[in-house]
């Protein structure tokens, strides 16, 4: 196993207001392999901005290591060959795209005026190269960010936030660069609260909460626990709740109420249930989890007030 990233311990301390430690980063553990899409989720405040910048070098841990390419965050050797595109970038709107390319590019001494058409070609920019990034829209915004974060030829790719506001069509459009970039060997890290769109595309996926990781692995294992949809025509949703398990999600709909519950296996006696009390089924679909209830049963977990006792 090859890593490009590697934190041990990593732990940021703040200062409250009343002189109070804060930490927003505790004994954090990240293993990101080379050549994958890394999806980095957690709710707002959990700490993966402050551990973004970490491992850019923007800023400094109080304890614990990180590692990028081999190198100690902040490495101007491994910031030859990284990347970041923020979730809000910002560019000087009366620049045409190219012009942006233009000035990106001389960051890195870069003199390559083909190299900053093509880049924008391959992002579906060409026919728009020459106008005012201030007439772009946020699709194109983003996509010629993409274009910029490749100048340098990167290894690995920090994209906070690629799909953020972006309407169907340029979603498509950005997913698909991003799976290019890992068929060509990039590593890609993913910050993101578009689950969805990380449930497509990421390899394996880290989900943090108050600083600590609550969850980290290959994704199609984190999902294995099955879930199943039932729909019953005749039964009330109290009714419903009477026969399904505690973590079930009920609707309902003119006559007919769905139950989204874990499978535990008793989906027989429930079925038998409903029809003892004179309602029928509608259909039952087996289904894995999705990532969204992985995400909200692994912070709901851990912010619930028997855990909060334990680790207080």
């Amino acid at each position: 196993m090859s890593l490009v990233i590697e934190t041990n311990n990593l732990t940021k301390t703040y200062k409250s207001k009343g002189g109070r430690p804060i930490d927003v980063v505790k004994d954090l553990d990240l293993r990101v392999e080379r050549g994958e899409i890394y999806g980095f989720l957690g709710p707002n405040g959990a700490g993966k901005t402050t551990t973004i910048k970490i491992l850019l070098g923007i800023i400094h841990a109080t304890h614990g290591e990180a590692k990028v390419l081999d190198k100690y965050a902040g490495d101007i050797e491994a910031h030859k060959k990284l990347a970041y595109l923020p979730e809000r970038p910002y560019y000087y709107e009366h620049m045409t795209g190219l012009e942006i390319m233009h000035f990106y590019a001389s960051l890195f001494r870069i003199r390559d005026d083909k190299l900053c058409k093509d880049l924008l070609e391959r992002v579906n920019l060409q026919n728009d190269m020459n106008r005012p990034i201030g007439e772009y829209s946020k699709g194109m915004q983003q996509r010629v960010g993409l274009a910029q974060s490749l100048l340098n030829d990167p290894e690995l790719l920090f994209l906070d936030e690629p799909t953020g506001g972006l309407d169907p069509l340029a979603h498509k459009e950005v997913r698909d660069l991003i799976l290019q970039f890992r068929d060509e060997g990039r590593t890609v890290f993913i910050s993101s609260h578009e689950l969805s769109e990380v449930e497509r595309i990421c390899n394996r996926v880290a989900i943090i909460n108050k600083g600590r990781v609550i969850k980290q692995g290959n994704l199609v294992e984190l999902l294995t626990g099955a879930r199943v949809e039932m729909v019953f025509r005749g039964l009330s949703p109290d009714k419903a709740k009477e026969f399904a398990s505690g973590d079930a999600v009920i609707s309902s709909s003119g006559d007919t109420v769905t139950v989204d519950m874990a499978d535990t296996g008793e989906t027989n006696g429930i079925v038998d249930a409903v029809r003892s009390a004179g309602a029928s089924v509608v259909s039952i679909v087996p289904r894995r989890m999705r990532l969204e209830d992985l995400f909200v049963e692994s912070v709901r977990e851990v912010n619930s007030p028997a855990t909060a006792e334990v680790t207080a």
